[in-house]
């Protein structure tokens, strides 16, 4: 059986601005906790190469594009009041979207079973034509789009003509792509709004928070409705109230929709002590929601999977999430580490919500 694949690069790293929330230390973090459990002598590493001018402008628009280079050519500065760019930037981001391109292809060609994208800076907040929210380039989307074949990016990677073939042969027809960070996936949403191929599924906390957008009425357009859902929750929902948003939501929709590839936008930031949000998630929480979908990738899609990562501000919470879902990944359900224990607040009530999402999108 083909590995688990892991992608990462040192460049990621460099684009950083010390006192931001989103800033390098986050995945050095991760890092530091993969090597110290000696859990990449297990995985398989990816070679991969930054996305083409070509590749970058088949998910945003050219000219948004340029202007990231050209503000990060310039030595940085701000795309708004919360996502900077520095010197290294652009390059970081299209080496992020690279990545996730040749994850994608890596899974639909069979060279890895599943693979997790150890990138930065996030994406599911970047739109077509801005980036928000910390995030310049969609990482998911050029996940899913190239397992679509809406990228030409054959020629940019060194695959062999068997591997290109078998690529080509297991194109999907359909992509789910399920986000559990805490912020709605404003960017992916839409990204992929009038999509009939992609059902994007955002579980997010909403109210007071950013973005506010994210609503259940909030469902797609066109050839594309009925293919978004959103699970907007309260503050102090927990892992009970995920767990059956899991069972209740997503696989139903999964198992209605039969997708050809899931990926899957992972932040821990839905974690009870991450500092940006007021969810009561635990580590044992994510690790019953990647145990979820790893299931449901071998039920449809013959285990093909790819995890981007996304937010997560507690620098604990972050690098045990990422730890449990690798090895989740790899088939191990009996090493989940939660050093940091279940949260000190009372989950809210959520039954009769998730109940009424079920209803609205037809999953009772």
């Amino acid at each position: 059986m083909p590995s688990v694949a892991y992608l990462y690069d040192p460049l990621f790293l460099e684009h950083d601005r010390p006192g931001h929330p989103e800033h390098a230390g986050r995945l050095r973090a991760v890092m530091g906790l993969l090597r110290e459990r000696n859990i990449s002598d297990a995985l398989c590493p990816l070679s991969f190469a930054a996305a083409t001018f070509a590749q970058l402008t088949a998910v945003h628009a050219p000219a948004y594009v340029a202007r990231v280079q050209a503000l990060s050519q310039r030595g940085g500065g701000a795309l708004n009041p919360d996502t900077y760019l520095n010197a290294a930037s652009f390059d970081a981001a299209a080496l992020a979207a690279g990545a996730c391109i040749a994850a994608a292809q890596a899974v639909m060609s069979s060279a890895a079973c599943r693979a997790f994208a150890l990138v930065r800076p996030p994406g599911h907040h970047a739109f077509a034509d801005h980036g928000e929210g910390f995030c310049l380039f969609n990482n998911a989307a050029f996940a899913a789009k190239s397992a679509l074949g809406d990228l030409d990016a054959a020629e940019d990677y060194a695959w062999s003509p068997a591997a290109l073939r078998s690529q080509r042969d297991a194109r999907p027809a359909r992509v789910m792509i399920v986000d559990f960070a805490v912020h709605h996936g404003n960017g992916t949403q839409a990204i992929f709004y009038d999509d009939p191929r992609v059902l994007f599924l955002s579980i997010h906390e909403y109210g007071f928070i950013y973005p506010g957008s994210g609503a259940s009425d909030e469902q797609g357009r066109g050839r594309g409705r009925g293919l978004t859902i959103n699970v907007p929750l309260p503050p102090q929902t927990g892992d009970f109230g995920y767990a059956l948003v899991f069972d209740q939501i997503v696989a139903p929709a999964a198992l209605r929709f039969r997708p050809d590839l899931i990926v899957v936008s992972a932040g821990f930031d839905a974690h009870w002590r991450d500092p940006l949000a007021h969810m009561c998630v635990s580590l044992a929480g994510f690790a019953r929601m990647m145990r979820v979908l790893c299931e449901l990738s071998e039920a449809l899609c013959g285990g093909r999977m790819v995890v981007v990562l996304e937010g997560g501000y507690d620098l604990e919470a972050l690098s045990f999430g990422v730890l449990n879902t690798l090895r989740i990944m790899q088939g191990n359900l009996s090493e989940v580490e939660d050093p940091i224990g279940p949260s000190p607040v009372d989950e809210a009530p959520v039954e009769e919500l998730i109940a009424a999402f079920a209803h609205t999108h037809g999953l009772e």
